[in-house]
């Protein structure tokens, strides 16, 4: 094989296209052999050596075999002193003779620590940009894994109450928190401040199913998901009370290989039960089987000592105090209309309902069905059903033109002497009637137009967070995303720990609870009275090398990216593998990469041990860690 590499760069080094300061450029040989050139190709073919290798005849056609002509020149051995040599890498190889030479000798072993895969979770700056990662799946440097997940240093805090945003100057270790960063490491971080102190963990992460912001270069996106979500879920269940449970939202893409994982992390016998919610009614997108619901996995972290809330509640039992109420052997129920006004005409509640005079009625006490927006708020066999158990009540009405409402009964979750009915939650596993089409509703009413893709309903997080937790039990999201789970339990009265590392964690979390705070009363605001008040500290995780990576990805062109890297060779921490000089001799070949290539080189040189300044490390001179910071930091991480 090495004879065929020398003869091959003896043939392409006399053409001067393909030639850099005396150097063969393997970008442009590349570049020229997937787009078969034809200079390239009459070259080759040319010689018999390489038409035999690199050409196949068919219906005595030749030809050109252009992905194994790549590969061949892809090898790590041909070419060694071109800009690309710092990758020298082992890997995997395929099963083919041409490339018996992949793994080529090395004076260094690199440690290839899959803990470390999916550190990041990409670069988007939008949920729902799906940027192309750029960094999976990659060796990164070997230091140990207490260093990459030792505690980082915050910056940037602020204090907002009703008075507006503050200077923080003191910190009591009982605030409510949200953290802009990383959230594995951020997690981390909290090990040093809230281990064994959270009641309730719940998560909506990425649901990988290619539609969300979750998005990878790669074909091991199942796995490098799961990879994912065990690093996090490990240190989460750290985290965790001995009483405390975690709720992981999940639609059928991953629900299955979840719980197996969770089984792993959390044992088996801590599985308490798969919540499913219906997020919606119908499913006309579908492409194949319909499907409108979605799954909360939840786990204890010690089954035996998790108690559930028993007083469970669709309703608010204030809210009908002054109400009539009615008992049957059901229990205490209200009267609600059948009907429910402001949706759009529907075929299949088009009909009358049978009065006890032998009349018909139709929605809103009409004599005769018309179509002004008003419909039955069941189905035809689903009232003939509720008729016959004694579920509906017909009352005459002088208000409606059939002299007829037709009610039925809501009832409350109390018996006959108001008191609370036991029930064994969360066994009662089935959520309906919350749809997601009330938190697109709730996002908008807050910011005026669609600013978040993919919110939960404040509905859905009330119902998990007064099932599993009380008043000032500390409730941690580390996919914080829209804010739902912060704003929900704010107004509970719990405390929070929100984590997000997108950009919109200012402009869309931050913003919606400084509304909370102010009494905005959008979601369960009103059901559960709030009137506003209360407070949080906001604080980013201290970037280093972040920063550099956040520059790579927001370059648009080449130059930009150059100017990045004159930066990075100046102040940024480099893999110890990575020779700065001899990558500066090739700089010239390095310019004619394909941009998305240059960008992922830049970003594989840094080391990613220092994406974040370590709390340890805010007296060292190099990261300018102001005495503020420092002293916020020491306080922070003294209220153990």
């Amino acid at each position: 094989m090495q004879n065929l590499q020398n003869e091959l760069i003896d043939l392409l080094k006399h053409e001067d296209n393909l030639v850099i300061d005396g150097h063969l450029n393997k970008n442009k040989i590349v570049e020229l052999a997937l787009k078969v050139e034809p200079q390239l190709i009459s070259l080759l073919i040319k010689n018999e050596t390489f038409k035999k290798h690199f050409f196949q005849e068919v219906e005595n056609v030749l030809v050109f075999d252009k992905i194994k002509f790549q590969r061949f020149v892809n090898n790590k051995s041909f070419l060694p002193d071109s800009y690309t040599a710092f990758k020298n890498k082992i890997g995997l190889i395929t099963n083919d003779d041409d490339l018996d030479n992949f793994i080529s000798t090395s004076n260094e072993v690199v440690l290839a620590w899959p803990h470390k895969d999916c550190v990041l979770e990409g670069g988007q700056t939008k949920e729902d940009q799906k940027r192309n990662e750029i960094f999976w799946n990659e060796t990164l440097a070997p230091d140990s894994v207490d260093r990459l997940l030792d505690a980082k240093a915050l910056t940037n805090f602020k204090k907002f109450d009703k008075d507006g945003e503050h200077k923080v100057t003191d910190l009591n270790g009982d605030e409510n928190l949200i953290i802009k960063g990383n959230n594995l490491l951020a997690l981390a971080s909290l090990l040093k401040t809230h281990r064994g102190k959270i009641k309730l963990i719940y998560i909506d992460p990425p649901y990988n199913t290619g539609n969300d912001g979750f998005n990878y270069n790669d074909s091991f996106n199942h796995s490098s998901w799961l990879t994912f979500m065990k690093n996090r879920l490990i240190l989460a269940k750290k985290l965790l009370k001995e009483d405390g449970v975690i709720f992981v939202q999940c639609d059928d893409n991953e629900q299955a290989y979840l719980k197996i994982l969770m089984d792993e992390i959390f044992y088996r016998e801590n599985f308490i039960a798969n919540l499913i919610w219906e997020k919606k009614t119908g499913a006309s997108d579908a492409k194949e089987i319909a499907t409108i619901t979605e799954f909360s996995i939840i786990f204890s972290k010690n089954k035996e000592k998790v108690t559930f809330s028993k007083n469970t509640k669709s309703y608010d039992l204030n809210r009908y105090k002054l109400k009539d109420k009615f008992y049957d052997k059901r229990g205490q129920y209200y009267i609600d209309n059948l009907d429910r006004g402001g949706l759009q005409y529907s075929d299949s509640l088009n009909y009358g309902i049978t009065c006890p005079d032998g009349s018909v009625t139709f929605p809103n006490g009409r004599s005769v069905f018309l179509n002004d927006g008003w419909i039955w708020k069941w189905s035809k066999k689903k009232i003939e059903w509720a008729i016959e158990n004694e579920f509906i009540e017909f009352r005459e009405s002088k208000s409606k033109e059939s002299g007829w409402s037709v009610c039925y009964k809501n009832y409350l979750f109390v018996d006959n002497e108001n008191n609370p009915i036991e029930r064994s939650a969360p066994h009662k596993n089935l959520i309906t009637g919350i749809l997601n089409t009330h938190a697109s509703s709730e996002i908008n009413k807050l910011f005026g137009s669609k600013v978040f893709a993919t919110p939960k309903p404040e509905k859905l997080l009330e119902t998990i967070i007064d099932l599993s937790t009380k008043e000032n039990d500390i409730v941690l999201d580390y996919h914080l995303g829209s804010g739902t789970t912060s704003a929900v339990a704010h107004k509970l009265k719990r405390k929070y720990i929100g984590i997000e590392q997108m950009d919109y964690i200012e402009t869309v979390a931050v913003e919606r609870l400084k509304m909370v705070i102010n009494g905005e009363q959008g979601g369960i605001s009103k059901n559960v009275n709030w009137q506003g008040g209360g407070s949080f500290i906001y604080a980013e995780l201290m970037q280093y090398n972040q920063k550099y990576i956040n520059s790579i990805q927001n370059a648009e062109t080449k130059d930009q990216i150059i100017t990045v890297w004159n930066e990075m060779q100046d102040t940024a921490f480099l893999s110890y593998q990575f020779d700065k000089k001899t990558f500066n001799e090739r700089l010239d070949a390095f310019k004619t990469a394909p941009i998305e290539e240059m960008k992922q080189y830049l970003v594989e040189v840094l080391d990613k041990n220092q994406l974040y300044v370590n709390y340890s490390e805010i007296n060292d001179e190099t990261f300018k860690v102001s005495q503020e910071d420092k002293e916020l930091n020491k306080q922070f991480y003294s209220k153990k």
